[in-house]
């Protein structure tokens, strides 16, 4: 059984894309996978939670058969039966797909280091979103909180960050599920066509982000609290909000919340509320159930000591 975790991204979306950093944190809902043996010459993979199941048969083209085929055929994977189930929302934004894509990676091939693991997870994962950044496969891989910097070569940087203290969160879901490959496309065009704005707006998120690292490693929640809001305003900009997305940050805010905004790809999806305390959070998550909407919340641990630094590795 090989396991990986769920992401949110606390800071940076689309403009990673683009080279500018972006900080983000492994949550502990994810996915889970199993290998076995096939008894013939087609691999298989199920998913019975979801009703789904496809093979690596050639003649299937649905993109879950693609991205299950290239993850066997990079992994020269002999044939084999995956049995594979997440605990979180398709399309809301917390890395199901790459939280799979890293679990049936390790389940073809446990002995696999988290950089051999990473690279082929995002095989799978440019079949669903076509550009990832790679920031999902890096938390799903690795978990703790991260910086995370794609170069222009295409290389990738990975930082662990200390944190002081915990940090709780809640997650809210908008109801909506969103298609990465669709706004990271949608915000390229509005990128052509805005080439200056763009780039306003990027050098902006760009700032942001090295302030937030400086706040998160000195463990005040405030400031954090306080750049989620701005990062939310500035993804607004980017047109990737939506109403839903606003209400739920709305509603987390009067609740008690220090900071909301959206996290991952936009366009439905899910909200990340920071809070003070576990307590604070049940408030936050009561007022989001007395509006209709589900959540969760989570927490991100602190680290006894920092990690090894992980250095410009393989590309995406």
């Amino acid at each position: 059984m090989s396991t990986a975790s769920g992401k949110v991204i606390l800071f940076g979306e689309h403009a990673v894309v683009y080279g500018v950093p972006a900080i983000a944190a492994g949550v502990d809902r994810g996915a889970w996978a199993k290998a076995t043996p096939a008894p013939g010459p087609t691999s298989t993979f199920r998913v019975a939670q979801w009703n789904v199941a496809t093979s690596d048969d050639a003649a299937t083209d649905e993109p879950l058969a693609r991205a299950f085929r290239a993850l066997v055929q990079v992994t020269k994977s002999a044939p084999v039966d995956v049995e594979a189930g997440a605990d979180l929302p398709p399309g809301g934004g917390l890395g199901c797909s790459a939280a799979l894509g890293v679990a049936i990676a390790r389940a073809l091939d446990p002995s696999a280091d988290d950089g051999v693991i990473s690279d082929r997870a995002n095989e799978w994962e440019r079949v669903f979103h076509g550009n990832p950044s790679g920031i999902d496969v890096a938390v799903a891989a690795r978990g703790g909180c991260i910086a995370y910097r794609r170069d222009e070569s295409g290389y990738r940087k990975i930082e662990p960050i200390l944190l002081p203290r915990p940090l709780h969160f809640c997650i809210g879901h908008t109801g909506q599920a969103s298609s990465t490959k669709a706004m990271v496309e949608a915000v390229a065009r509005w990128r052509e066509r805005r080439p200056e704005m763009a780039q306003q707006t990027f050098d902006a998120i760009h700032t942001l982000v090295k302030n937030a690292r400086l706040a998160l490693e000195a463990g005040d929640v405030k400031a954090v609290g306080q750049l989620f809001d701005l990062n939310q305003m500035l993804l607004s900009g980017l047109f990737v909000s939506t109403p839903e997305i606003e209400h739920l940050c709305g509603t987390a805010r009067a609740a008690g919340a220090l900071g909301a905004k959206l996290t991952g790809a936009g366009g439905g999806g899910c909200v990340v509320a920071l809070v003070e305390s576990r307590a604070a959070g049940a408030s936050v998550l009561d007022a989001w159930k007395r509006e209709g909407f589900d959540g969760f919340a989570t927490t991100v641990g602190a680290r006894a000591q920092a990690p090894k630094t992980t250095p410009l590795e393989g590309s995406p």
